[in-house]
């Protein structure tokens, strides 16, 4: 049995609303080719793009499945400080609750989050979606933060509601945790989102523009929700190259065009010295995972 800290962690209440997509001055991206192009984007409700859809292939860039919540309430002194801890104690798995409007009571599921335009995701069946509208309040009971394997000093978990974890059964070892995953990932083609000193929040993206690697690693069907193995990528305070650490991520939003952008992971286990073994599972999706 896997055993953690889950009675020592605090569940404490942050809410956003749904909210709008945006674009810039210039519509257009430019993709690592040069084509320009126009497509939606981040933000809003998205009624046929869920968690345990393809990654690629859509005519978009970055979506968001299901629902972008985002909390805009400014302190007057810390700017966007109620967004940034929206974002920072929301973890994947987390319950989403719809507090007003026509689909209050509503459930749902926290997915994943996205850096940049710090957006949290939240998951609802599709007749939730149906009564959602924009501004809508969404409730997250987060729970997860300082989530510890009590006999992996040498793991480190983050963004992961516990009941998550339970549900993923990792198989432990002497030494070593076996994870489930869909696909392995080298470091080598992640891009934007390199760099920040924590990955608490956010993401940072897979970059399928080489079709080689593609083919090598079988990138062509990665999922919305996939769980997926990093290989010689560090995630233990930011995110870093270094041979032989293994990380798991979840994807969160869809393939972009422009270079140095794609699929979308959000963190959730990192090993600098590699004691994360990743073990190929067709079903290590969040909505195969959660239902």
């Amino acid at each position: 049995m896997l055993r953690t800290n889950a009675n020592k962690l605090v569940k404490i209440s942050v809410m956003g609303e749904a909210t709008s997509p945006v674009a810039g001055k210039s519509v257009y991206k430019i993709s690592a080719t040069g084509t320009p192009s126009i497509f939606p984007g981040v933000g809003g409700i998205t009624y046929n793009l869920r968690v345990g859809d393809p990654a690629c292939g859509w005519e978009a860039d970055h979506v968001e499945p299901g629902v972008s919540v985002e909390n805009k309430e400014n302190h007057p002194r810390h700017g966007q400080g109620a967004n940034v801890a929206f974002n920072l104690l929301s973890c994947v798995g987390n319950e989403a609750l719809v507090v007003n409007g026509d689909a209050k009571g509503a459930k749902g599921v926290v997915t994943g989050k996205h850096g940049g335009i710090d957006h949290v995701l939240v998951d609802f069946q599709p007749e939730t979606l149906e009564k959602l509208m924009l501004g809508d309040k969404i409730l997250v009971k987060a729970y997860g933060m300082g989530l510890k394997l009590t006999d992996f000093p040498y793991i480190k978990v983050m963004n992961m509601d516990p009941h998550f974890l339970e549900t993923l059964n990792p198989n432990p070892g002497v030494e070593k945790l076996e994870v489930p995953v869909t696909h392995i990932v080298p470091a080598a083609i992640m891009g934007s989102g390199l760099g920040a000193n924590q990955a608490h929040s956010g993401d940072y993206d897979v970059q399928l523009f080489d079709e080689k690697v593609i083919e090598q690693y079988g990138l062509e069907d990665v999922r919305l929700g996939d769980l997926v193995a990093l290989i010689d990528a560090d995630h233990s305070f930011g995110r870093i190259y270094r041979q032989g650490a293994i990380s798991v991520g979840i994807v969160v939003h869809t393939n972009g065009v422009t270079a140095g952008h794609g699929p979308g992971i959000t963190s959730l286990m990192t090993s600098s010295s590699g004691k994360i073994i990743p073990k190929i599972n067709a079903k290590a999706n969040i909505a195969c995972l959660l239902k």
